[in-house]
């Protein structure tokens, strides 16, 4: 197992270096008011069970997705995800970095790549049908839909009709990104509208699925 960031020496654990809100500014679409503002956020979610400044991926479900009472595959998949120095644990320039493909003003192409790796479960740079059926599994159960498996079938048959247009049983990026173009609804979840307002309101940061009934039989 890896080993645990330890909090800086010398410094409050509730201070921002202004170099470093200048910095992650620079490389996201948030503003510096507004990485000063997730600070204060990350501050909280980061202390809420262990007092670490580092979000575990327990106080990650309880602060993003509201769920106390099991696991979630889209849930561990995104933690993952932001996690990107793969230790087990969210340091605060992950959060930003992270949150900030989520932001209205990020481009598009940040968002199908971050969504093309979500559905790519063993990071073989492809997505299986096996991995799609998880996936969508997964979102049904994190939205509370009941789904037939006929028609979580039918969903992941459709996506393969439509994405995989080199006939090779799976799914590349160049696919993906072609598919996410022409199925917006690909990628719904992946904006979080108030994330434009966290200098004014804590917002509820809640990361959901947005799967309709209606998605469902586009």
């Amino acid at each position: 197992m890896g080993c645990v960031p330890t909090k800086h020496a010398g410094r409050s654990p509730h201070s921002l270096d202004t170099r470093e809100a200048v910095a992650l500014a620079a490389e996201t679409s948030f503003t510096v008011s507004e990485v000063e503002a997730l600070h204060d956020l990350f501050r909280k979610i980061s202390n809420s069970i262990i007092k670490d400044n580092l979000i575990n991926k327990e106080e990650f479900h309880v602060a993003l997705f509201r769920n106390t009472k099991k696991q979630n595959l889209f849930g561990d998949r995104v933690f993952d995800l932001f996690d990107q120095k793969r230790n087990g644990v969210i340091e605060f320039g992950e959060f930003v970095r992270s949150l900030s493909v989520f932001h209205p003003d990020a481009p598009e192409e940040q968002k199908v790549a971050f969504a093309f790796k979500l559905y790519d479960l063993r990071q073989t740079g492809f997505i299986e049908r096996i991995e799609l059926k998880e996936m969508v599994l997964a979102l049904l159960d994190e939205s509370d839909l009941d789904i037939t498996t006929d028609a979580v079938e039918m969903i992941v048959d459709r996506t393969f009709d439509q994405a995989d247009t080199k006939g090779d049983g799976r799914i590349d990026q160049e696919e993906w990104t072609a598919f996410a173009k022409d199925n917006p609804y690909v990628l719904r979840n992946m904006t979080l509208p108030y994330l434009k307002d966290i200098t004014m309101v804590f917002p509820s940061f809640v990361i959901h699925s947005e799967i309709s009934e209606a998605d469902m039989a586009a």
